[in-house]
């Protein structure tokens, strides 16, 4: 099943060029991430994505939904989680996940097992009554990712959600991200570190609003006779200045 459909999607902030033609397909139950430096388009991408923004041009389509047509709607369906992901420090960690139960509509009577199931994978159970200002980077980042996950939704939008994190936090926020996708949850994410572009099943490579390539990191790899993703991807940048030159 195709849970995400981009079709020359694009958009424009008067002169500048944000998304320039997206088109794109993500299969329901996979990981998928967005690799590129800062100002490539990948944020925008999440907005258009989410319902957030409306495209200047083309159109998308997210777990069936017309992101435009049925932005509302869509949000039943979907969780996304910002670069600066709307925690309230001066709540408990349990505070902060029953208003999230709260804004989405989740009944009382049926919260109490997903918010233990969510606090379990993520390892939060011995912090439910300190405050989130209190957590450490990478508890911060479980502790939003369990808000965002409440409602139980098919896709999951996340936007560098490792960003400043240390290592082995980034790891165990994989490990939870990789739990998800037993219950066939669709993962789309942005990130700065290649290492974790390297985790998901496909990515793609944007670049000053453009999409420069999508496969699988393998085959990036050998298309371009790289080593490590890194190198593919200086090569592709490389390869597209040079003809945008021309």
């Amino acid at each position: 099943m195709v849970t995400i459909k981009v079709e020359n999607l694009t958009k424009k902030f008067g002169a500048l060029t944000a998304l320039d033609k997206l088109n794109l397909e993500v299969q329901e139950g996979e990981i998928f991430g967005l690799v590129g430096p800062d100002g490539a388009g990948k944020t925008t991408t999440m907005r258009l994505l989410t319902g957030i923004l409306d495209p200047t041009e083309g159109q998308a389509w997210v777990y069936n939904k017309h992101t435009v047509k049925e932005a509302e709607k869509l949000k039943e369906y979907i969780a996304y989680m910002s670069q600066r992901f709307g925690l309230y420090e001066e709540l408990s960690v349990m505070e902060n996940i029953n208003f999230y139960a709260d804004v989405y509509g989740v009944a009382k009577e049926n919260r109490h097992e997903a918010i233990e199931r969510l606090l379990g994978f993520s390892g939060l159970l011995p912090f439910k009554q300190r405050f989130a200002g209190k957590l450490s980077g990478g508890m911060k980042q479980k502790l939003g990712l369990a808000c965002a996950l409440i409602h139980t939704p098919r896709v999951l939008f996340l936007d560098e959600p490792t960003n400043g994190v240390d290592p082995v936090s980034r790891r165990d926020f994989w490990n939870i991200l990789y739990d998800l996708l037993k219950e066939k949850v669709t993962i789309f994410c942005s990130t700065c570190y290649l290492d974790e572009a390297e985790r998901c099943a496909r990515v793609g490579l944007m670049h000053k609003g453009k999409l420069l390539r999508c496969d699988s990191p393998e085959r990036i790899k050998k298309e371009c006779n790289a080593k490590t993703l890194e190198e593919a991807f200086i090569k592709i940048i490389k390869e597209y200045e040079k003809e945008s030159e021309k």
